[in-house]
């Protein structure tokens, strides 16, 4: 209630005996009165009290309609559950969980116990739950409560997290394996010389030899690669800005994996002559894993092919192929992974690291590149290089057209 205004009588006096003065010193009585009326305003604007301001605070209320609006977007499965039954699912949350799980219970959903715990917990947490969607995915699933009956959770993949550290241990296994195997044959045959001395004859303290060198040489290449695999790994996010004109680098590169003894078994077909954004070095590494896998699994004295050209939409195209025993199909897949063998035996007979390969796609892929295998057991393989062509390049956007007309 508005408290009643109190009445200012000694202002008033004060008003009346002041004109009275005024009018007895002689003044216009119309300018004492006017004194007199002015004073009385302005008391009572002194003693009137301003409308107390009201703020209406208006309490925004967070509906469910709100909600679904508001994450429905999100690239993060979002879900909004009301009193653990799940009322809200954004559209990434449908399409991993299904859109069933709307109007279920979030117990019956998720069937972990850890995340069943977290159900029940206030006012949230987190916790992490394994094979939600497929046996080996990972997620964390964060909790929010609202009130009382709202909660919200969020899913949080770490299955990428959980891959690269399983490729890493894997990766150190397998290269501790492939460099234990020769290590171990160079220490035998160094111990046997060492202990019998000089009772072994000359040919068989030099076969002994040869294989110490061989396992030696088969550890340098193991370290040579894995270098090679590092550091492409660590550029694979740098686009190359050195021009390279192919055709002489393949066939350079060619050559120095055939050697003078194998080089009569290339079969060179530069069709076209492309000018390429690339890293020289690791474009003649690619070539020459490719010539090297070529002339040791194709068949002896077979001819290995290198034919350099463009694709129909106007790749600068690598390829090599051979002619042999060929690839099982369900083997060319994974050719491309660190340390993968189809026949172990035969590839650590011939010298091979078993990177090769991640080590062409890997470069591959740095240059932006695409890399195809192809296989038919009994009849050879084909590995095909895709590669952008350098555009600021005149004569090879003119090789391009002519090659499209």
């Amino acid at each position: 209630m508005d408290e009643p205004r109190t009445f200012p009588k000694t202002g008033v006096w004060l008003a009346l005996l002041t004109c009275g003065v005024m009018v007895l010193l002689g003044m216009d009585l119309i300018l004492s009165f006017s004194v007199f009326v002015v004073w009385m305003c302005s008391l009572f604007l002194v003693t009137s009290r301003p409308p107390e301001s009201r703020s209406s605070k208006t309490k925004t209320s967070l509906s469910l309609t709100s909600m679904r609006e508001l994450v429905e977007n999100s690239s993060t499965p979002i879900l909004v559950t009301e009193r653990n039954t799940i009322a809200i699912a954004n559209r990434t949350a449908r399409k991993l969980l299904g859109t069933h799980i709307v109007g279920q219970d979030a117990r019956l959903v998720f069937r972990q116990p850890a995340a069943i715990a977290l159900l029940d917990k206030e006012p949230g947490g987190q916790a992490t739950v394994r094979g939600l969607v497929r046996r080996q995915d990972i997620w964390r699933i964060n909790r929010q409560s609202i009130d009382d009956e709202l909660a919200v959770l969020e899913l949080i993949s770490q299955s990428a997290e959980a891959d690269i550290s399983r490729a890493h241990t894997d990766f150190v296994a397998n290269a501790s394996h492939e460099l234990r195997t020769p290590l171990a044959s160079i220490l035998g045959y160094v111990e046997t010389l060492a202990e019998s001395g000089a009772d072994f004859d000359e040919p068989t303290s030099q076969r002994f030899l040869n294989t110490i060198q061989r396992e030696a040489k088969r550890m340098q290449n193991l370290i040579g690669d894995l270098m090679s695999l590092s550091r492409v790994e660590a550029e694979k996010h740098d686009l190359p800005e050195n021009t390279l004109d192919l055709a002489p680098i393949i066939e350079q590169a060619a050559l120095e994996a055939a050697g003078p003894e194998q080089a009569d078994r290339l079969d060179f077909q530069m069709i076209e002559q492309p000018v390429i954004q690339g890293d020289q070095q690791q474009i003649e590494q690619v070539i020459r894993n490719l010539v090297e896998n070529s002339l040791k699994y194709g068949a002896p004295e077979s001819v290995v092919r290198v034919r350099l050209d463009h694709s129909r939409l106007g790749e600068a195209r690598i390829t090599v192929s051979d002619k042999g025993d060929g690839i099982a199909p369900e083997h060319v897949p994974h050719l491309t992974r660190r340390f993968y063998r189809t026949d172990p035996g035969r590839s650590r007979a011939s010298g091979g690291t078993g990177l090769g390969l991640a080590i062409v796609k890997h470069v591959v892929e740095r240059h932006r590149g695409r890399l195809d295998i192809e296989s038919q057991e009994g009849v050879g393989t084909r590995v095909i290089i895709r590669l952008p062509i350098d555009v600021s390049d005149d004569e090879g956007i003119q090789a391009v057209a002519v090659t499209k007309a």
